[in-house]
């Protein structure tokens, strides 16, 4: 029984939006479950696929918290 854990940053993926939608969470979860499908030919029912919202505060990388990595990243590409 694969069990599969996706983390997203909470933060809106359309205008209007906060947060990861049902129907984008649905896909996640169809997709993920098919690749397992088709990679390690693990039925679909018994796999459980997890989404795991992180607040955008709560997510960084190159030492800098999300926002602010972003923020450098756009300053060198101008």
């Amino acid at each position: 029984m694969p069990i599969v854990t996706v983390q997203v940053t909470r933060e809106r993926s359309a205008p209007g939006r906060n947060s990861v939608s049902a129907e984008e969470k649905a896909a996640i979860i169809k997709g993920v479950s098919e690749v397992l499908l088709d990679v390690l030919n693990k039925p679909l029912e018994s796999t459980y696929v997890v989404i795991e919202e992180v607040d955008l505060d709560n997510w960084g990388w190159g030492g800098f918290p999300t926002a602010q990595y972003r923020k450098l990243r756009a300053a060198a590409k101008s």
